[in-house]
């Protein structure tokens, strides 16, 4: 037995005291591991020790390889005990520093990644940094025993190179630190729209949908913006690549079918093998766009998709305090995917003789298996061939399928679980509530609602501090200043749960809360905002972020935000800001839009003169509420407030005379260019109104 093999050691090191899932995971690691603190940063000037910092994520693969390999070794723990200070840090805990040595990275090699591996002098200069490292040198990889040991001898007697190679790092990163180049403000012209979104469909996969090759994300933001295009040009090539790619991926394994729910990408270009990963994000997103798809098409299957994806967050993903849970791993037992994996025995045993052959039909299932040996599933049949093929009603089938599906899920719970990572961030959560909401709205179920209310309740009582300031992460404690994108993401979500249960707490939460974020983050030399707020640790840049991409950037959704909240309040400043935004970004979108998805439906908003329609009930159900919800109007700027409720709210214009006199009926009101209706009092007159 290999002594210098260590899984464990009984003495803990610093990380003890974290909360963190991912950090806590390396808590006795023979390595003498920091949290990033104070404390840690001090001691490696102290000393005079250059600082190793490694950077990952508690579902993050290849995160765990490396810890395996290296950090559990006492070989590797000592050279790196000797020589330097390590740290260890959740990205997802500080967006903030992952973003600058990300950029760093990327400069240097090209490419970024987890786990970010990163040598710093003691005031966080960066001097050499990379992704993975091998413990031993293969396929072109240097081993990273080898680079410690070369680096601290580089830190000791070629001082001047160390400090010359960071000063680059830094000049460089301070260049960077905005994604976008051009300063100069462009006129908004009515043809940015067709012309981003015909860029885009350049970069389609008309074969599997999507975008480019593998690995391929879901790219939810191009897919939403695309959506919005073909409701302003009518150009249904925009809408029909949608429909396309949206099957596809659903078809895919990266869909798990049997507990719901998608994975991070797929690692192929057809979307069948997964990184098997999940993200609450993903989740969140891919919960608003099938919502849209069905209230587009009122076809089931995305109303079967979505109810899934929200079925999979409320039993795997959700605290007993109504917050939602951040990720789960790819791995189960050291093997990447083992949990979703089936062999044609197993599931021969599980499901009756009845259904079993229609069931592995339908789901691709053979005994050689399509990946290592057993099976992703992936709707290889539709019911509509099945239903032909074995001479069963398609009804009779999909049921069975459904019932099948289910019984191997609860098969699937007796396994030994991927880990779950429980904090809770504040963004993340403000995306997911936004996904209950959607979900809400064109079901009218009212669990999805409740959802959405209970988690808005726990980051209120959880993650909120100095009346209008939010924290970043709740987990056992709740810590870290929020970032822009856990304003941004926080607002909308409350801007939304306002568009349905229209009570004047939820608007006056996201009012003060974007008034905090402009006072916190807003740069008035560049009328833009910065990521970190500005009483934010000092690190070496303050960056900016704008790119939309797995996640939306927190200065595209703010600039929605601020659109929606002015026709609300009438508050020109709120308007001037997201114009200010819309024009300096307007050219690098149109010229770039696969990473301005978010932004280009912002644009949309602000083209496209919103629909501002409010419906005023006087009951907890409502006809034409109920209605509304499920119409695809992406422009559509709405309230559903009660009667007794609307005098709390007539202080903002957009409710100003909208009572009635008649208070045995609901009504409603459509306006536009800020002329508004006579009262409508049925579906055939407010759908006259809309359409």
């Amino acid at each position: 037995m290999d002594n210098n093999k260590n899984i464990s050691q009984k003495r803990p090191n610093n990380l003890i005291n974290e909360t963190s899932p991912y950090l806590l995971q390396h808590a006795y690691n023979p390595v003498e591991w920091y949290g990033w603190n104070k404390d840690a940063l001090e001691r490696s000037k102290k000393e005079d020790k250059p600082i190793f910092l490694s950077i990952g994520y508690s579902s993050c693969h290849w995160c765990h390889v490396m810890a395996h390999e290296s950090f559990e070794d006492n070989d590797i723990a000592k050279i790196m005990n000797e020589n330097y200070i390590n740290i260890k840090l959740d990205r997802e805990e500080r967006p903030d520093i992952d973003d600058i040595y990300q950029r760093a990275c990327q400069m240097y090699t090209g490419n970024g990644g987890w786990p970010l591996s990163v040598f710093l002098t003691p005031d966080q200069r960066p001097f050499y940094i990379g992704t993975y490292f091998p413990k031993e040198s293969r396929h072109g990889l240097p081993g990273f025993g080898t680079i410690l040991s070369k680096l601290a001898d580089g830190y000791k007697n070629r001082r001047n190179e160390v400090i010359s190679s960071s000063q680059e790092f830094v000049t460089a990163l301070r260049d960077s630190s905005t994604d976008i180049v051009s300063d100069s403000e462009s006129e908004l012209e009515k043809t940015i729209l067709n012309e981003a979104a015909v860029i885009l469909l350049q970069l389609a996969d008309n074969l599997h949908g999507g975008f480019g090759s593998a690995p391929k994300f879901p790219n939810a933001s191009n897919l939403l913006f695309l959506l919005r295009a073909y409701d302003y040009s009518g150009i249904t090539k925009y809408r029909d690549f949608v429909l396309f790619t949206a099957d596809k991926m659903d078809s895919g394994g990266i869909h798990d079918h049997v507990g719901g729910g998608f994975a991070r990408y797929s690692t192929d270009q057809r979307w069948l093998v997964p990184h098997f990963e999940k993200m609450l994000y993903d989740n969140a997103l891919l919960s608003v766009f099938y919502s849209e798809l069905y209230a587009l098409t009122s076809n089931s299957n995305y109303l079967n998709v979505l109810q899934k994806i929200l079925r999979y967050v409320q039993r795997e993903m959700t605290s007993n305090g109504g917050g939602f849970y951040s990720s789960q791993d790819a791995d189960s037992e050291g093997e990447e995917g083992k949990y979703y994996l089936w062999s044609y025995k197993e599931l021969e045993k599980i499901l009756d003789h009845e259904i079993f052959e229609i069931f592995t039909d339908r789901f691709g299932i053979t005994q050689g298996g399509n990946f290592e040996g057993k099976n992703i599933l992936n709707k290889y049949t539709s019911i509509q061939r099945l239903s032909q093929r074995y001479s069963k009603p398609q009804e009779w089938i999909a049921e069975k399928i459904e019932e099948s599906l289910e019984k191997i899920y609860q098969i699937r719970l007796k396994r030994i679980k991927p880990g779950t990572d429980t904090k809770i961030l504040t963004s993340w959560n403000g995306l997911m509530i936004s996904g209950f909401i959607s979900g809400y709205k064109v079901t009218g179920n009212l669990s999805y609602l409740e959802n959405a209310q209970r988690a808005i309740q726990f980051i209120e009582n959880n993650l909120t501090y100095d009346e209008n300031r939010l924290n970043r992460v709740f987990n056992k404690v709740s810590k870290i200043s929020g970032y822009l994108d856990d304003y941004a993401f926080y607002v909308e979500a409350l801007i939304d749960l306002f568009s349905v249960d229209s009570k004047s707490y939820y608007i006056e939460r996201a009012i003060d809360y974007t008034n905090s974020m402009i006072e916190h983050f807003w740069d008035t030399e560049s009328n833009d905002f910065f990521f970190t707020p500005n009483d934010n640790e000092k690190l070496i840049v303050r960056t900016k972020n704008h790119y939309d991409l797995a996640i939306p950037s927190g200065n595209s959704v703010a600039t929605s935000n601020l659109i929606k909240l002015y026709y609300y309040t009438q508050n020109e400043d709120f308007l001037v800001k997201a114009d200010k935004m819309i024009r300096r970004l307007a050219r690098p979108a149109s010229g770039n839009p696969f990473g301005f998805g978010q932004l280009l439906s912002a644009i949309y908003l602000r083209i496209k003169t919103p629909l501002e329609i409010s419906i005023i009930k006087q009951s907890g159900y409502s006809e034409l509420g109920n209605y509304l919800n499920r119409k695809f109007l992406p422009n559509a700027i709405t309230a559903i407030v009660n009667e007794s409720d609307l005098s709390e709210l007539e202080k903002y214009p957009y409710f100003k005379k909208k009572s009635s006199k008649n208070t045995e009926k609901e009504f409603a009101f459509v306006c536009k260019d800020f002329t508004c209706s006579l009262p409508i009092n049925t579906i055939n007159e407010l759908e006259k109104k809309i359409s």
